[in-house]
Formats: structure tokens, sequence, C-alpha cells
């Protein structure tokens, strides 16, 4: 067990006092794990709007350029064109791969944030439980 917690100076058989530094990098890293949930939420909130607006396209692709379309607007459906919603699902799909783009990276960076710490921590115990 490990003794995160300044004010109890007595440590049982078993349990391992963190200094200062080490309480520090769990801070951070419970953190920065804490972030990298919510970008992978946001990842799949994402995802799953790219493959609706995909499947809109798709079913555009198959009505008939002179076709009656309608796009909903709140609670109601309003009549467009073809090519109008085309452009717009189009864009708004253009945007969703680009947030996607930006979550990976950060994604990515708060990955090697969190095996830098893991490094840390892990260099922190091996010097510890070399020194007993």
């Amino acid at each position: 067990m490990i003794m995160a917690d300044k004010e109890h100076k007595h440590v049982e058989p078993g349990e391992i006092a963190l200094p200062p530094a080490a309480q520090q990098l769990l801070v951070q890293m419970q953190a920065f794990q804490q972030q990298y949930q919510g970008i992978a939420v946001q990842k799949e909130a994402m995802s799953l709007q790219k493959l609706e607006f995909e499947k809109a396209l798709e079913e555009l692709g198959k009505t008939k350029d002179n076709g009656d379309v309608y796009k909903a607007v709140g609670p109601v459906l309003v009549k467009s064109t073809k090519s109008v919603l085309t452009k717009e699902l189009g864009e708004r799909k253009e945007t969703i791969d680009l947030r996607l783009k930006a979550l990976d990276k950060q994604e990515e960076k708060l990955k090697e944030k969190l095996q830098e710490i893991q490094g840390k921590l892990e260099a922190m115990f091996k010097g510890q439980t070399g020194a007993s």
C-alpha cells in the first residue's frame, strides 16, 4: 500500500511513504489521465457524427438531382436542394475531420506526458527500493 497523505507520519510494514515529488507526479498523472479520457469521449462523439454525415451523403448520392430533399432544422423539415445539402454536409464532415485530427494530436501529447511521468515514478521507486 502506498501512503500519499502527509499527515500520516506512521508507516505500516509493507507501505511506502511517498516523497513530495512523487506525490506531485501522481497528481499530475491523474490529471493527464482524466484529460485523456475526456479526449477519448470527444473522439467517440465526433466519430459518430462523422458516420452520420457520411451516411447522409451516401443517401443523398442515391437521390435524383431534381428530386425533393429535406433537412432537419430543429423539429422542422425544410425543403432544400441536393447540391446545397451535399455542400453543407461535406463542409460539416470536413470540420469534424479537422477536430478529430486535433484531438489525435492532443491525445498523443498526453500519452507522451503520461509515459514520461510513469518513467520518472519508476525511477524514483527503483531508487527507493535500491537504497533500502
